[in-house]
Parts: structure tokens; C-alpha cells; sequence
């Protein structure tokens, strides 16, 4: 499970092509103008672009969309002890179901499947090791094998028991701590666009670090593109991808990550060792939402590479594809990737 707490996710970045995200707006060929927006929500920064026919709808519409994604933050931050998730964490237990808001439920419930996908590589109830982890990147040690083994012992997506018609979730064990950091900000992204479909906009971007989710394409283009930046980042990026009404998400070590005793350990955690992964590789996944992108993401990161592409299941195959690079014994670069991802690559 990764640790990309809000404030934590700045593993690859996705950069959207031609995002200055300045004031200034471009006029299209059917008079309508591109807007750019910047705010930070969830601890980073959230940018939209979006086509509109004023600025004033545009403003009103990105507002509002902002809106939305610090409500979800309010509900779904384990850094707010105020947070609906963490108020569910402090007050469930054996025997205690709590009714929790849609969007928290839809998000659980989600995860459990991701959950079942991946037998455990995803699992929210990682929150225990989430915290030991932040703590030994700052103090550049590993957690001790105690504290490591008490965490453990609350870790398992099985120990999470959803109720859909009562909306209910129930904590099977005293002292749980749940994480999102691995799928609340595609769903955020998800609903920022839903926001802003509302508001007549059917043509935007939202982007939030590594997870990215657009709606129909610019006037007069065919996709929206974005570039996925290379594993080492050594070099520009040279893979270039087409989306439209899609989401993609990138997890990796390129920028999260610290190194103790000689070794490197990512911010992405196994949930079933507890230690973070120390080999070099990321993952990028297209799919037809931000949440089931980003969560694929995390779950193919922990497998690893020789097993990631196995986790898209025969249904998936057809919304879902997924590229995943890694680093060998010699420093090289290898590349797998699943059937139908080569026809949204746009090589530079």
C-alpha cells in the first residue's frame, strides 16, 4: 500500500503537456476560451484546465470544483484528527458499525474490491504502518522490528466489514488506522469533473501529482495528451499519452523515497512485510476512472514487475491498461506493458 498520505504524492509525475497554468486563456474555433487553475487541496497542488465560454463561468465552475475537493479532504485525511475517517477509526470497533457519508462508502468500498483483486497488495487499513514509516523517514531509521510487528498485527483489508443498505463500516479490530493516500485523490479528481460537468464544462483536466483524470478533449482535438516523465528522471520525457474521458495514474520512488544504511526504501509500503519497497520501478495505469486508476496503481507497485500486468483481470482488460517500468541489476530500463496500452502512446 503506498504511503502517499495528502501532502506525501509527488511520486512520477504526469505533466500535462502545455500547462503554464497562468491567467491568460486561448480562444478556440468554436469561441470557447482555455482557463487555468491552481490551488492547493489535499496538500497539493490541484490544477484544472478547463474550455468555457466566459471567464466568469469558468471562475464559478473551477470554484466550485475546488470546493468539492476540499470537502472530500475533510471527509477522507488521516493528517485531520477531525476528518470523517479518522472520527470512523477513533469510534468503530468489534461490535461498533458506524454510518458513514456516500462518498466515504463509495471510496471503501472500492478499495475492499482492489482489496480482493490484489490478496492484500491494496489495503487501506495500512494506517498503523503509514505512521511508522513517516516517522523513519525523518529520522532516516527503520522502524523497529516491535513496532513493526505490533502494526502488522492491524493491517488486513478482511478486518473491514462494509454494509451497503445500511452504509454502514465496522472495524474488527481495536486500534485500526485507515489510508487513502492511494485512492482518495482520483476520486477527488473524478468529482472535480463531475463539478464541473455541472456547470456546462465538458472539456477540462483535473491534475493532483500523479493522478491526472480529463473529460472530452479541447475543441477542435481529438485527445488530451500528457507525458509521463522518465523512471530516473534523467532524461525529457519521450512517452507521450492520448486521453480522452479517461484517467491515468502514475505510483513510483522517483521522487518519494529514502535511503538508510546504503539502502533505498520507497514511500510505497507491502502491507504483508511492512517494509518499504526497495525495488526501482513505476507504474502507470489508464483507466476509466481517477479512483480505480490510482488504486490500481498502488496495488500493481507492491506485486512487483514480473506480476503487475497479472492483476488486470479479463473485465478490467478492456477499461484498464497499464505500462510498467523498472530498473535491472545493470541500471537498465525494462518495459512491460498490457496489449492495448501501445495506442495511447504518442512517441515524441
Amino acid at each position: 500500500m503506498t504511503q502517499r498520505g495528502f501532502g506525501r504524492m509527488l511520486d512520477v509525475l504526469l505533466i500535462v503537456l502545455g500547462f503554464s497554468f497562468k491567467t491568460t486563456s486561448v480562444m478556440s474555433q468554436d469561441s470557447l476560451s482555455r482557463y487555468e487553475f491552481s490551488r492547493v487541496e489535499m496538500a497539493v497542488d490541484f490544477r484544472i484546465a478547463l474550455y468555457g465560454s466566459t471567464s466568469e463561468a469558468a471562475n464559478k465552475a473551477a470554484q466550485s470544483a475546488f470546493d468539492r475537493i476540499k470537502q472530500l479532504n475533510d471527509i477522507m485525511s488521516d493528517y485531520d484528527s477531525n476528518s470523517e475517517l479518522m472520527r470512523l477509526c477513533s469510534a468503530s470497533g468489534p461490535g461498533k458499525p458506524i454510518v458513514v457519508s456516500s462518498d466515504l462508502f463509495t471510496v471503501l468500498e472500492h478499495a475492499q474490491q482492489v482489496s480482493k483483486q490484489s490478496y492484500g497488495a491494496f489495503d487501506v487499513t495500512v494506517g498503523p504502518l503509514t505512521k511508522l514509516w513517516r516517522r523513519a523517514r525523518r529520522q532516516k531509521e527503520i522502524p523497529p522490528a516491535n513496532d513493526l510487528s505490533a502494526a502488522r498485527e492491524l493491517i488486513g483489508f478482511q478486518f473491514v466489514k462494509l454494509e451497503a443498505h445500511k452504509r454502514t463500516v465496522e472495524l474488527l479490530k481495536e486500534g485500526m488506522r485507515l489510508d487513502l493516500g492511494g485512492i482518495a485523490k482520483g476520486y477527488a479528481s473524478d468529482q472535480a469533473l463531475a463539478v464541473l460537468k455541472q456547470h456546462g464544462i465538458t472539456s477540462a483536466l483535473v491534475a493532483a501529482a500523479g493522478d491526472i483524470a480529463v473529460s472530452s478533449p479541447p475543441p477542435d482535438k481529438t485527445h488530451w495528451e500528457v507525458a509521463v516523465e522518465s523512471l530516473t528522471r534523467r532524461n525529457e520525457p519521450d512517452l507521450f499519452l492520448k486521453l480522452a474521458n479517461q484517467a491515468v495514474s502514475t505510483s513510483g520512488d522517483a521522487y518519494q523515497f529514502v535511503e538508510i544504511d546504503g539502502q533505498r526504501y520507497s514511500h510505497i509500503v507491502d502491507p504483508k512485510t511492512g517494509i518499504g519497497l526497495s525495488h526501482r520501478s513505476s507504474v502507470t495505469v489508464i483507466a476509466s476512472t481517477g479512483m480505480q486508476a490510482d488504486a490500481l496503481a498502488t496495488a500493481m507497485s507492491v506485486v512487483g514487475p514480473d506480476q503487475a500486468l497479472k492483476l488486470l483481470t479479463h473485465e478490467q482488460s478492456v477499461s484498464c491498461q497499464a505500462l510498467i517500468l523498472s530498473l535491472d541489476d545493470t541500471g537498465s530500463v525494462q518495459r512491460r506493458q498490457s496489449p492495448g496500452f501501445e495506442k495511447f502512446i504518442r512517441m515524441k
